[in-house]
């Protein structure tokens, strides 16, 4: 292994262990728990798939600082949207 790689090695190591840290760190200042994100995964998959069909296997789901605030961020893979139909349509009044 050369010097070149070992040196970025090591950096890319610590980037991803900086990029844990602060995720636990900013899942402790929110006081979300684990269950709780958990369970907010499962409602949105609830809520999104009956619009969408998505791939539940890829979601990925976190909690983001913002300057002062914290955001969740979800990545949610849409295979295709689901169309309405014509009944549907005509009960929402369109």
């Amino acid at each position: 292994m050369s010097l070149f790689s070992r040196f970025f090695g090591q950096q890319e190591s610590r980037s991803v262990a900086k990029d844990r840290l602060q995720l636990v760190l900013i899942h402790d200042r929110s006081d979300i728990s684990p269950e709780v994100m958990e369970n907010l995964r499962r409602d949105l998959i609830d809520v999104i798939s009956k619009y969408m069909d998505i791939d539940e296997s890829h979601i990925e789901l976190q909690l983001e600082r913002e300057n002062s605030s914290v955001a969740l961020v979800a990545n949610i893979p849409v295979r295709t949207v689901r169309r309405r139909r014509g009944s549907e349509r005509r009960a929402h009044g369109e």
